[in-house]
């Protein structure tokens, strides 16, 4: 299994945004710089049904990816939440899965107590797990 460092400030931030939005999946970009994830870039749900599926905002999208490129960063992953299921790619997330070179990262609110944080990734309809150390 791959094992990714992921910086403890990035993490909180997904979760907290997580949190916030209660039974609404929420989604965003995080990028990288030398490899390294560096930045989170949050992007509205635009879906009919955002509690229970996610869909970026097309401009927010393309103004983080934008924002990236002048930075000198990279796309590194793609993240949302499942406010009520497990924390693991859903049909529907691995038909939409297009960007096979991101890490796709899954949080799960529906865990008592805590909440799940797990990496991914997608690739031709396969999952493959990856570690991510946090830290």
């Amino acid at each position: 299994m791959t094992q990714i460092h992921f910086p403890r400030p990035l993490v909180n931030q997904i979760l907290q945004q997580a949190q916030r939005a209660g039974d609404s999946e929420v989604c965003g970009l995080v990028s990288a710089r030398d490899g390294q994830p560096t930045r989170c870039y949050p992007v509205a749900n635009t879906a009919t049904r955002p509690e229970h599926r996610f869909l970026m905002d097309p401009q927010q999208q393309i103004e983080a990816l934008r924002q990236m490129r002048e930075r000198g960063e990279t796309l590194f992953a793609i993240y949302h939440s499942h406010p009520d299921a497990p924390a693991l790619p859903s049909a529907t997330d691995l038909r939409e899965a297009a960007y096979p070179d991101a890490l796709y990262i899954i949080v799960s609110l529906a865990t008592e107590g805590t909440l799940e944080m797990r990496g991914f990734r997608l690739q031709d309809g396969a999952i493959e797990d990856v570690d991510l150390i946090v830290g």
